[in-house]
């Protein structure tokens, strides 16, 4: 089947009108940004945002219009826009930690529908494990009889399409996207959607909302839990999430360094000003045994995370070891929770992850299934 190009998805655009500027959405020059790769179309429509609202009908039309193209097997319409300059007391707002005179921004809680909880792993800075963690504390949910979802948000660096295996696009699910599974975990990641090198050069309000329709676009269907693999940092996108998801809290990732846990210590206090739960921290790399002698190294130190958490008054989760076989199944696309369910690596994030719902599960009036580790 011939590769769809450019020309054919801007003839296809050309047929989506904005009703209220009277003419089409590329005449209007209001397509931002347009990726191919494989079948797999991402188009950026770029609108006033006074009417981002009233604007959802022109993203569904232009996904319904390149949809209708031969050899496409998947669309992903965004919506993007300019923003005017804050005023001054918006700025104030945070510059002063939220203590300006227009006060915090609100927060928007948008259902959804059918999840019981959202929580999200995250960290400080990129390099710590992060991912892995993530997906790791997720299978070991999944073991524990829990329907679980993940969500990779990293929109810059996705890396659950390589920790998985998966390669297959999604499908359409009506008017949304289906998860794909794996080891019976539902997962949504872009990089379902681009090739994997293929860079990610988009605005901070294009990831915002793509990361919006990966939450609420796609037919995650009834979950226990969906974790969220939250990218690096504390920028637009974490803020998206904090803000505007119903998270019930938020697990920080570290290594024991000092450097390490000083950016710990922000992705901390940011989901605190936002209030967010941090439902604890984890420290991973946490030390190496050598497979030939037996001999422990702390490589990256050992223990700062448990003093930062009794520091700064939160639970510490666990540890998580330096070790080649947790990198190894990554790097295959079968983590060690699946690939080696016995071992002492896949114990440990079993006993977090039970350790993470049951704080969950005290968040509710009526909290599921209780997760016990053997």
């Amino acid at each position: 089947m011939a590769q769809v190009t450019e020309d054919q998805v801007l003839t296809a655009l050309r047929t989506v009108t904005d009703s209220e500027r009277g003419a089409d959405i590329v005449s209007l020059g209001m397509i931002a940004g347009l990726t191919i790769q494989d079948g797999a179309v991402t188009v950026a429509i770029e609108v006033d945002p006074r009417r981002a609202a009233q604007a959802e009908p022109i993203r569904h039309a232009a996904e319904s219009a390149v949809k209708r193209l031969d050899g496409i097997e998947a669309v992903t319409a965004v919506l993007t826009a300019h923003r005017p300059p804050p005023n001054r007391n918006a700025s104030q707002v945070h510059d002063h930690g939220g203590h300006g005179h227009g006060g915090p921004p609100p927060r928007v809680r948008p259902s959804l529908s059918g999840i019981h909880a959202v929580v999200a792993v995250a960290s400080g800075k990129g390099g710590v494990g992060k991912s892995t963690t993530a997906i790791n504390l997720a299978l070991a949910l999944v073991g524990q009889g829990l329907r679980v979802g993940l969500l990779d948000a990293d929109v810059y660096g996705p890396s659950l399409p390589r920790l998985l295996g998966i390669t297959e696009k999604p499908q359409a699910d009506g008017e949304r996207l289906a998860p794909i599974m794996r080891y019976g975990l539902a997962t949504m990641s872009i990089g379902f959607l681009v090739a994997e090198d293929t860079p990610m050069i988009w605005r901070g309000p294009m990831v915002q909302s793509a990361l919006q329709q990966m939450l609420f676009d796609v037919a995650w269907g009834p979950l226990d839990v969906l974790v969220v693999d939250m990218p690096p940092g504390t920028g637009d996108a974490q803020l998206t999430m904090a803000q505007q998801v119903p998270l019930a809290g938020a697990v920080i990732v570290s290594t024991p360094q000092d450097l390490a846990l000083l950016d710990a210590r922000k992705g901390l206090n940011m989901f605190r000003r936002v209030d967010v739960p941090v439902l604890g921290i984890i420290e991973n790399m946490s030390y190496f045994t050598c497979p030939h002698c037996g001999g422990r190294s702390d490589i990256f130190n050992h223990g700062g995370a448990r003093r930062e958490a009794e520091r700064l008054g939160v639970d510490f989760l666990g540890e998580i070891p330096l070790d080649m076989a947790i990198r190894e199944t990554s790097d295959q696309g079968c983590p060690i929770v699946v690939s080696a369910p016995e071992s002492e690596h896949a114990r440990a994030f079993r006993t977090i992850a039970a350790a993470i719902w049951q704080r969950v599960a005290t968040q509710t009036a009526n909290p599921p299934p209780r997760i016990v580790v053997d």
